[in-house]
Formats: C-alpha cells, structure tokens, sequence
C-alpha cells in the first residue's frame, strides 16, 4: 500500500486512519483489540486519540481511549508498526495550550499509552489566552525530549493557523505539520474556501474528521426512521436528511453500483483524491465495518466520476 508524507515531517501514512474516538464508549477492550488488530495486520498505521476519549461516554472521565490503546500496544507488540496520534486542550482535567498544561498531559497520555514518545502530538483546539510562541516552544521542547516526534492542530481556522505557521517560522520553533480539520462531502465549504489554499501552500498533511459525516454518507440513514439506527449517531446526521443531502447519497449510489462497492468507500475515496489530503479518519465498532473502509483505499475514481461527485455536493 502507498504511504504518504505527513506534511513535511518524516511520518508515512497509508491513506486511512482509525478514529479512536470509539474506544471505551462504542465499542469496549475486547473489540477495541479485534478493531486495532486487523487495522494494522491489514497495512494501515495511523491511530488518532485524543486524552478528552471517551469522557462524554456515562461512567467515563476520560483517557479511556489512550489507556486501551496503550494496552493493545503492549499486548500485541506492534508499537513500531503504528504512528499514535493524540491531543492536548479540550480534557477539563488538562485544558488550554499553556506550556504547564501541555507537559503535564503529555506525561499522563505517555502513561496511558504505555509508549515512551508519541508520533503526532496535536493541539485539540485553539487557544487564544496563550501566545503562540509559548504553545509551539512548550512543543519544542517536548520533541528535544524525545517525547514528541512531530506536531499538528485541530479546530484552528485559517488566520490563526497561518499564524502559528509564521510564529513557528520567525522564532525557529517547530511547526504544526498536520491540521485536522472537519471535512466531507456534505460539509465541504468551510474547509475549501480558506484553509486548503493555505494548507496547500504551505504543504500541510490534512487528517480529517468526520469523513463520513457521523455516518450519514455510509447511506445507513435515509429516512428519520432510520435515526434509530443509532442512539450514539443517530442524531447527529438528522440535519443531512434534506434533499441536498439525499442528492449527494443517490450519486454516491450510482458510483458505487457502477464499482461493486459501497457508498461509504466512495465517500472515502473522493476524500482521497482531493489535493493535500494526507488521510481521512474514519471509525468502525466491528471488523466487518473495518474491512468494509479497507475498500477506499483500492477504489479508482474516474475524473467523471469525481467531478459528478464534487457537482451533487455543491452548496455543503
């Protein structure tokens, strides 16, 4: 499988990466395990968490998901075959981007992932209480440590993260490599109007959330029925339900029908083709979901195809 260069930093990645999100409130130890397990042994390495997963889940506090992926690595002894995305800033326990909070949790998701450094370390969300300079120095510091090996960002618009870029520049601190921005076919706008440009530019890798649009574009959902599919995504992809959005579900219909394949692969694999995209994050509670995603990364879109795509979905 062809990997891609996470920005300008020295990670590869195939071009799918598992949302962690799921680990302790979706799915528990056990399946997280089974998930992982065929994650990688099917070629993929990029594993996205946050220390804030899973804490919204009833009878969480947080840092669920980092402690089973913690014990997963030490389990299955397949540390060097990942690249172990995390985040720091939205956790109440750890909140902000101040250099004490960030050296503080660092050390808390080191602990829980049972790893002596983390790959991609990502500021969660900015932080405007803090100069800049004291967030990407914090970061620096951490990489001269070795607990750190590169740096992105989530949630940043386009002026603060153009900021932080020349912040990083001037002061010679290190830069955020990566962004993660929300991005999918029934949410394109906000991303391509300001931040491509500039990521583009600047040649940042993109991991983006909610590719599948909470699974809305997995075509599980049609009608306000199908809602009760899922009582944990359910209500998250009622504001699709519109013609818009079914328009957007019949030509991904069509595309997948004309591949032997499902809309979900298709709506990966368009994420795949757009330029400065390094690797959407998806999600899955059981492994035939898992090997479903698999499929994106084999599907050839056709020019026509993309272009019939990126039409349906005018106006998200």
């Amino acid at each position: 499988m062809q990997h891609r260069q996470l920005g300008r930093s020295s990670l590869s990645v195939a071009p799918l990466a598992f949302g962690g999100n799921v680990f302790g409130w979706s799915v528990d130890e056990q399946r997280s395990f089974e998930l992982l397990d065929a994650f990688v042994d099917a070629g993929f390495n990029l594993i996205d968490t946050a220390d804030v997963y899973s804490a919204w889940a009833p009878g969480n506090r947080g840092g669920e998901s980092e402690t089973i992926i913690g014990k997963w690595l030490k389990r299955s002894g397949k540390r060097d075959k990942v690249v172990i995305a995390t985040k720091v800033g939205k956790w109440v326990e750890h909140t902000g981007l101040s250099p004490m909070n960030i050296h503080e949790a660092v050390e808390g998701s080191l602990q829980r992932l049972q790893t002596d450094r983390i790959d991609l370390y990502q500021s969660h969300a900015d932080d405007a209480t803090v100069p800049l300079s004291e967030t990407l120095g914090a970061f620096a510091r951490l990489i001269e440590q070795g607990k750190v090996r590169v740096i992105g960002a989530s949630n940043y618009n386009a002026d603060r993260f153009a900021e932080a870029l020349k912040v990083s520049k001037e002061h010679n601190l290190p830069r955020y490599e990566s962004l993660q921005p929300e991005y999918n076919l029934v949410s394109r706008s906000s991303y391509e109007k300001e931040l491509e440009p500039l990521i583009r530019e600047e040649g940042i890798g993109v991991i983006n959330y909610y590719a599948l649009a909470s699974g809305f574009l997995s075509g599980k959902y049609r009608s306000d029925a199908d809602l009760a599919k899922s009582h944990a995504r359910g209500g998250s992809v009622k504001k699709y339900l519109n013609p818009k959005g079914l328009k957007v579900l019949a030509a991904l219909d069509e595309i997948a029908a004309a591949h032997k394949a499902t809309p979900a692969q298709v709506a990966l694999a368009w994420l795949m083709t757009r330029p400065g995209i390094t690797a959407p994050i998806a999600s899955a509670t059981s492994v035939e979901q898992l090997q479903e995603l698999f499929g994106a990364a084999k599907l050839s879109l056709t020019p026509n195809e993309v272009a019939a795509l990126d039409d349906a979905s005018i106006g998200f």
